[in-house]
């Protein structure tokens, strides 16, 4: 990907305070939780802003995509990249070591680190836990260590995933608290769905209720700021004023890769000697709903039996419970025009779940996965009922 935008400060400022906080940034070793709605831009962040910064200070970074698979477990998904690390960590003259700042040549030596555990036993019954291999990584490399867990909300979906939180939690706690620890382990998630990110800290019953949880910081002004400038220096004439470009971006939800779509519709559709300003938000109006469409299109796939699942998930008050219920069989029927059995309900709701529409918050709660589509059915549905 060319011409990404970069955020070196707020990548420093985020580094600075995860491995030398001030007396109001030592909670973040609790563990810090950003969220912030998809395509925003956090991943573009985390993987060439933070990472780097993180390196750069001497820390080992673990990176993890909770999305990048979702035919494998999220626990599956995480434990096979700190195995990966590990890996790197053990391989002669890898990346893995060259930024380490505290360990000399001789303790590391040319082969490599030595580790005290078999690699594939990592994780696996009666094999090193995480904790253990995690304090021995802080210790051997007498710096901090950064997993960065990104859509973390998927953790939660599955008990494995959840006893994987659990097992993360006892790592930091093994490590954190120890008088003249070398490092810490910190860990990041990230997450598409604020409410759901929210709860990994604020329910008792999670593995890191208590730690930090924030909005991610969104692209604003001085990133339209950059895009205009960069399509004024090749050599665009008809480009809409900076105020309404912003709120363009607002409308788009803050996601770049709309609000390029945008720009492009701007430039091979305005009629000549029309005022850009005028044209600009209504591409981004139509815009905003197209990119629902795209994920409602795999719903309408599904079928109606499916999607009456969801229409009953989004708009329920809060979590959506009872949907293998024969009140919501009831429903079910009313709205396809067909009998439906509760067994019937299962199967769809785990197509649902497949495809990323829906995602389980619990037994037996569920919520949209993306926020944003969810606020478009809602609107849709509100403008079917005033017809």
């Amino acid at each position: 990907m060319t011409n990404i935008y970069r955020r070196p400060a707020l990548a420093d400022q985020m580094a600075r305070q995860l491995l030398h906080p001030g007396v109001l940034d030592e909670g973040l070793r609790s563990g810090l939780f950003l969220s912030g709605l998809r395509r925003t831009g956090k991943t573009t962040f985390l993987i060439n802003d933070l990472v780097p910064a993180l390196e750069a200070d001497g820390a080992i970074v673990i990176y993890v995509d909770l999305w990048s698979d979702t035919q494998r477990s999220p626990a599956a998904l995480i434990l096979a990249a700190v195995k990966r690390t590990l890996t790197e960590l053990e391989r002669p003259g890898s990346n893995a070591l060259k930024h380490l700042k505290r360990v000399s040549s001789a303790d590391v030596g040319a082969l490599g680190f030595k580790f005290g555990f078999k690699l594939d036993s990592v994780g696996e019954p009666g094999g090193a836990t995480l904790a253990q291999v995690l304090a021995e990584v802080v210790d051997k490399a007498k710096t901090n260590v950064v997993l960065i867990v990104d859509e973390v909300q998927h953790a939660i979906t599955s008990d494995e995933g959840n006893r994987m939180l659990l097992a993360l939690k006892a790592a930091r706690d093994a490590i954190n608290p120890r008088p003249g620890t070398p490092g810490y382990f910190l860990f990041v998630g990230t997450g598409s769905h604020r409410a759901l990110v929210g709860e990994l800290t604020a329910r008792r019953n999670q593995a890191f209720a208590g730690a930090t949880s924030v909005s991610y910081p969104v692209l604003g002004e001085d990133y339209v700021a950059y895009l205009l400038g960069r399509l004024l220096a090749e050599g665009f004439s008809s480009l809409p004023s900076r105020e309404v470009a912003v709120q363009a971006f607002r409308t788009l939800g803050s996601r770049p890769e709309e609000m390029i779509k945008a720009l492009r519709q701007l430039h091979f559709h305005l009629p000549s000697g029309s005022d850009p300003d005028e044209h600009l938000p209504v591409i981004a109006n139509t815009l905003r709903s197209t990119a629902a469409d795209l994920e409602l299109m795999k719903l309408e796939q599904l079928g109606g039996l499916a999607t009456a699942i969801f229409d009953r998930i989004a708009l329920s008050d809060g979590d959506a419970r009872g949907l293998f219920s024969a009140e919501a069989a009831a429903a079910y029927s009313a709205a396809i025009g067909r009998e439906v059995r509760i067994e019937e309900a299962q199967p769809a709701v785990n197509e649902l779940m497949a495809t990323n529409l829906i995602m389980r918050k619990g037994h037996g709660i569920y919520g949209v996965t993306d926020p944003f589509v969810q606020e478009i059915w809602m609107e849709r549905k509100s403008i079917e009922g005033k017809l």
